[in-house]
């Protein structure tokens, strides 16, 4: 009788437990607002349209929780009841992050969109860029947009799906310069302290500073960035002389 109340209270506490974790994932809704558009069309067509896009957004967030963020248990992520996406009919960005929980994509930029990667593999990509911003802690609002940029764009180099024309290590004029220049910036970062995109994400939950940097690599942002530079710029010289 005991040993059979005790796996009672065994599976019970299990089965909380399972529910805490599988709590902490949202729903996901998609709305195709432009049925009829071109970029609505190719959604649906060359996409995979709504069912597509809800298994990719599963996905993308799981992997930005665990392995860009290593956020592993309910209280360290985002709260979250739902992330919605809209594919909308605007101009001027390819997608936009907004609120706390949706994304807009714009069905022009599908329409239009003219490789060389097929329009699955960019919407894909864009998605990981986009469900970052809706994941990522940014100082309730103020961490630098570049950097907030950065570090969307640098899951994407995290997920190899990093498109043609994606800066290579060593590029930019300064760190927070965004998107890809930043995102290479923050890779070089993570070499030199393991995990650092995902301890600065951590301490941005409430607040920034530029500090943030010195305190987990024992450098000055500017000092970091100097030696970035001077890497690549050695490795360039060593690819001439050879």
């Amino acid at each position: 009788m005991a040993s059979h109340f005790f796996f009672l209270c065994t599976l019970l506490t299990f089965s909380l437990s399972f529910h805490v974790i599988l709590g902490a994932i949202p729903k996901y809704v998609v709305i195709n607002e432009a049925p009829t558009h071109g970029g609505g069309i190719k959604f649906v067509k060359v996409i995979g349209g709504i069912p597509y896009t809800q298994k990719i957004m599963r996905h993308i967030n799981k992997f930005i929780w665990y392995k860009v963020f290593k956020q592993n248990t309910p209280a360290d992520q985002k709260p979250l009841d739902n992330v919605t996406v809209f594919i909308k009919d605007f101009v001027g960005a390819e997608g936009i992050a907004w609120g706390n929980d949706k994304i807009n994509i714009s069905a022009v930029f599908l329409r239009d969109y003219p490789g060389p990667m097929d329009l699955k593999w960019i919407f894909t990509s864009l998605m990981h860029h986009e469900m970052t911003h809706v994941l990522q802690w940014n100082g309730e609002g103020k961490t630098p947009a570049p950097l907030v940029e950065g570090i969307a764009d640098y899951t994407v180099l995290k997920a190899n799906y990093n498109p043609p024309g994606f800066n290579k290590p060593g590029s930019g004029d300064k760190w927070d310069q965004g998107y890809d220049y930043t995102a290479r910036f923050l890779e070089y970062c993570d070499e030199l302290v393991p995990d650092f995109v995902a301890k600065l994400n951590n301490m941005m939950r409430k607040t920034y500073d530029v500090s943030f940097f010195q305190n987990l690599t024992g450098k000055p942002v500017e000092g970091l960035w100097k030696d970035y530079k001077a890497k690549y710029a050695n490795k360039a010289s060593e690819g001439i002389k050879s």
